[in-house]
């Protein structure tokens, strides 16, 4: 797949261009290993939880960091194979890193490692300046209201123009 060209676009739109670099970064070729499997999840309304399978590794061998809107879970194993032989190895101990692109004030909360399962949660708090307000309406100190009086100084004015045509 081809990169966006975004180039019109920045003539119309300014303080978009970290959008367009985000969609061009989505649209490479770049392979995500599929290893290890994971889950997003939606466990609130502004409340996530990723879920990786890390079945051997221990809290020591996996690092969970945040850079620039990036979290990065990587895993690495000591290289020891203990004079193992195996017939069949079916449970991955290799290395890894995962990347997930974090969207503007999603923090990680916390992370917990237990039955093999490493679970992240994560938090999207907007800024009180940033959510929406509610405006109430209220009533105005001078309203505009045509009273009797207007009314018939308006009629009046209609009747001297008419006599005078």
């Amino acid at each position: 797949m081809n990169n966006l060209d975004f180039t019109p676009f920045y003539r119309s739109f300014i303080g978009f261009d970290h959008l367009a670099n985000l969609m061009n970064a989505a649209a490479r070729n770049e392979k995500q290993p599929a290893y290890p499997p994971y889950n997003i999840e939606v466990t609130g309304e502004d409340e996530y939880c990723i879920t990786m399978a890390v079945a051997g590794f221990s809290e020591q061998e996996l690092s969970i960091e945040t850079e620039h809107n990036t979290l990065v879970v990587q895993g690495q194993r000591d290289s020891k194979d203990n004079g193992r032989h195996f017939v069949h190895q079916g449970i991955a101990e290799r290395n890894f890193e995962r990347k997930f692109q974090l969207s503007e004030y999603v923090k990680v909360t916390g992370a917990s490692l237990g039955n093999g399962l490493l679970h992240i949660t994560l938090v999207r708090e907007v800024p009180e300046a940033l959510k929406p307000r509610k405006i109430t309406i209220g009533k105005s100190k001078q309203p505009h209201l045509v009273t009797e009086d207007s009314n018939s100084q308006l009629e009046n004015s209609k009747i001297k123009t008419a006599v005078n045509s």
